[in-house]
């Protein structure tokens, strides 16, 4: 059946094949004959193809390689006899390797010892084969011409399904590239497109090194703290985070190292690796290692990939800074507020807290929880324009002031509604309803139900908890039971019941911020 004269054609790929350690392409050989396993064996040990070994797996039975294949669906290859266990084993077989494990990957070779059994064109066409041979048109040269042609089919699927992986990534990404963590989801999505495109069957991984203004010299010694992994292509995330000493090779340690320093792309045999600054003193390297050499063309579509990235973390970190402007005016804002009336000290911390404690429980992302804590933040801004002579009244007010401190409502939103953003915007929102009640008896609207905007809900439960706990210039602070009594008895009266369900599912978390942001910093100041 094989020409064992045509091993000789491929001498090279067999002396070659003990120097690769690369993951090997497995090959499942499926026939009920014990010589067929032997000789296929003999013919292919040794192959090598694209700089990877071949690893020969057996089956004797179609049922056998099914379960073998539902176990091991990285296999690149199948090498299917047609008349096994019964006449129609083999086909049986692939059909439950197609429709049963949904395996569209794997390349499927029918061999027949009986070619009258199946008819090519039928069989091709009803079982998704990718193609269908007589055992004895097989020779050893005619093998492993198969073996390339079809192990380089799978390459070329993989890549595509890589491809497309990295993509959907990206895809997914680009919609909230700037949300908490979504940049390193948009890296490790353009890396997998990166590692596909380029062949690599190594992860790719970008890592993060010092700030500007640590000395270079820095870059060379051995501490793993200053170089650690920020986005990786592969599945591991565990790496992520982690100095790069305690999950990289020493040899790709170096080459990052050296890239680093050097500030310079460096091309070497099967690696890559380049840096990127950034205008705010962010270091990083990307780097990459392929089982085959890097193309000029290769390293046009690297360099080109490491300048979006720089792109992209540059933007990144314009935002950020945004955002932390927008975050330090509302702390500014809302300081201001609190240093008119010494009682409120840390007020707004506690407020933004507990409101945050609610939105967990509601499920809301982070994104959301930024939003609601630095808008729960702003809840008392219109404040700024209420005489200290009403704000800092230590006995009841008079009909005439408590109309004046509830303008503070519409002071506040007079404030924000001049101004743009998300953030601001939400905020506004916020302030102009943290006193309406969930049975509409609030201020200043009169809103009912789900007519109150959610952040205002959840900030006017998270406000009254903190002024009935706290020490006022006009009371002292209630009783901690009676507190939670009140809070209780109001769901479906003052409050959202849903929010209150929460609230008092979570009082540990929001008793542990009282604790920390009143009762102690009260202890201190006595």
């Amino acid at each position: 059946m094989f020409d064992k004269d045509d091993d000789l054609l491929f001498a090279d790929e067999q002396n070659n094949s003990s120097k690769s350690e690369t993951k090997p392409w497995k090959v499942l050989i499926v026939d009920d004959e014990e010589e067929i396993h032997r000789v296929t064996k003999l013919s292919l040990g040794n192959m090598v193809v694209h700089s990877r070994p071949i690893e020969l797996l057996h089956a004797y039975t179609g049922r056998e390689s099914v379960e073998i294949m539902r176990n091991q669906p990285d296999i690149a290859l199948v090498l299917m006899d047609v008349v096994m266990e019964d006449e129609h084993a083999g086909l049986k077989a692939v059909e439950r390797i197609r429709d049963e494990l949904k395996n569209h990957d794997v390349r499927l070779i029918l061999r027949t010892g009986q070619p009258g059994q199946a008819p090519e064109q039928e069989v091709v066409t009803r079982y998704d084969i990718n193609d269908y041979k007589e055992k004895t048109e097989l020779t050893t040269k005619k093998m492993h011409t198969l073996m390339h042609t079809s192990l380089n089919h799978y390459r070329e699927l993989m890549a595509l399904k890589q491809n497309r992986m990295g993509l959907e990534k990206v895809i997914d990404a680009s919609a909230s590239i700037f949300e908490s963590q979504s940049l390193n989801h948009f890296a490790r999505g353009v890396l997998t497109q990166l590692a596909a495109l380029l062949y690599a069957s190594h992860e790719a991984v970008i890592v993060k090194g010092l700030a500007a203004g640590v000395s270079d010299d820095a870059f060379n010694d051995d501490d793993p703290a200053h170089l650690i992994v920020t986005a990786t292509s592969g599945e591991d995330r565990d790496v992520e985070g982690q100095a790069i000493e305690n999950v990289l090779s020493v040899e790709a340690v170096g080459h990052i190292r050296s890239a680093m320093k050097n500030g310079k792309p460096c091309f070497g045999d099967g690696y890559f690796a380049a840096h990127f600054p950034s205008r705010s003193g962010h270091q990083s390297v990307i780097y990459l290692c392929s089982d085959e050499p890097f193309s000029s063309a290769d390293r046009s579509l690297i360099e080109l990939f490491c300048r979006n990235v720089g792109i992209a973390f540059e933007n990144q970190v314009m935002y950020r800074e945004i955002v932390e402007s927008q975050r330090k005016l509302v702390m500014l804002l809302s300081a201001t507020v609190e240093e008119r009336s010494k009682e409120l000290h840390n007020h707004v911390r506690r407020v933004s807290e507990y409101a945050s404690i609610i939105g967990q429980g509601l499920g809301l992302n982070e994104h959301e929880l930024d939003m609601l804590r630095m808008s729960a933040a702003m809840h008392d801004i219109g404040k700024i324009a209420i005489p200290d002579e009403i704000l800092n009244k230590p006995g009841r007010l008079t009909d005439e002031e408590r109309t004046r401190m509830k303008t503070h409502v519409e002071r506040g939103v007079a404030i924000l509604s001049e101004q743009t953003g998300e953030l601001l915007a939400t905020a506004g929102l916020t302030v102009g309803s943290h006193h309406e009640r969930w049975d509409g008896g609030g201020y200043p609207k009169g809103a009912a139900g789900t007519d109150i905007p959610l952040f205002g809900r959840i900030t006017a439960l998270a406000d009254v908890f903190d002024a009935l706990s706290t020490d006022r210039v006009y009371k002292k602070a209630w009783p901690m039971e009676e507190v939670l009594a009140y809070v209780s008895g109001e769901s479906g009266k003052q409050f959202d019941p849903r929010l209150v369900k929460i609230f008092e599912q979570r009082i540990d978390e929001i008793l542990a911020i009282h604790e920390r942001w009143y009762l102690r910093d009260r202890g201190a100041a006595a």
